[in-house]
């Protein structure tokens, strides 16, 4: 997944057709690259290049308050300004579930025993596509990745949101679009959020074999695979 900028806007398809993104996440997925920008012509924020961490501190900002609490859309005002979310590898360590692809270009993948693959990433430099709240900004994110995605495509979800095993379980909202099997004969979900405030965006895809093995590897995502809240 590129660095964004604002999406054109979405055209209309056929009832019942399945979204191109859906068929270009499902071959990146598969083929282990990452998704295209499809407007070449349109400016790009600059990721950040790599630098010695420094402490962040935002004044009268409670981080632990906030990742104590679930995060829905119109919550992700609480997190620290343009102070990045993370993503958790335990998938790693989960059973049937091996490590492919270790932050490569920001990106990580997961390989199953039978056959899923996860592909899971983080970006920052996201403030471009922020609107009024982060389930407008998440909507962006997707019409940015493909323009002929509706709303209507997309559905609600939720990622667990920070908290080892022993705490209690935490959500993190997200939008999911989901793919039937195509010609590939594998189906597909993508979940995915982009939260304004921390100028950043988590991306799940789960590409498998059937519909019962992605229902299995969902379920392996939302425990093992947290979003991480900001520190700072």
């Amino acid at each position: 997944m590129g660095e964004p900028t604002t999406a054109g806007r979405a055209r209309r398809v056929r009832p019942g057709t399945v979204p191109l993104m859906a068929a270009v996440l499902a071959a990146a997925v598969t083929g282990g690259c990452s998704v295209g920008v499809p407007d070449p012509a349109a400016p790009q924020p600059v990721e950040s290049a790599p630098a010695l961490a420094t402490p962040t501190i935002t004044p009268g900002h409670d981080a632990e308050a906030v990742a104590a609490q679930d995060l829905p859309f119109a919550s992700g005002g609480v997190l620290a300004r343009g102070v990045p979310v993370g993503m958790s590898d335990g998938l790693k360590d989960a059973p049937g579930w091996n490590m492919v692809k270790d932050d490569v270009a920001g990106e990580s993948q997961y390989l199953k025993d039978d056959g899923c693959l996860v592909a899971a990433k983080v970006r920052t430099n996201q403030s471009v596509l922020a609107r009024r709240d982060d389930r407008e900004s998440t909507v962006a994110l997707f019409q940015y990745l493909d323009p002929t995605i509706l709303p209507d495509y997309l559905k609600a979800g939720t990622l667990r949101w920070g908290g080892g095993e022993s705490s209690p379980g935490r959500t993190v909202e997200v939008l999911v679009l989901e793919q039937a099997a195509g010609a590939g004969g594998r189906v597909t979900a993508v979940l995915a959020r982009l939260f304004g405030t921390a100028e950043s965006s988590v991306y799940v895809s789960v590409s498998c074999p059937d519909a019962a093995s992605l229902a299995a590897a969902r379920a392996d995502v939302g425990r093992f695979l947290p979003v991480l809240p900001p520190s700072a």
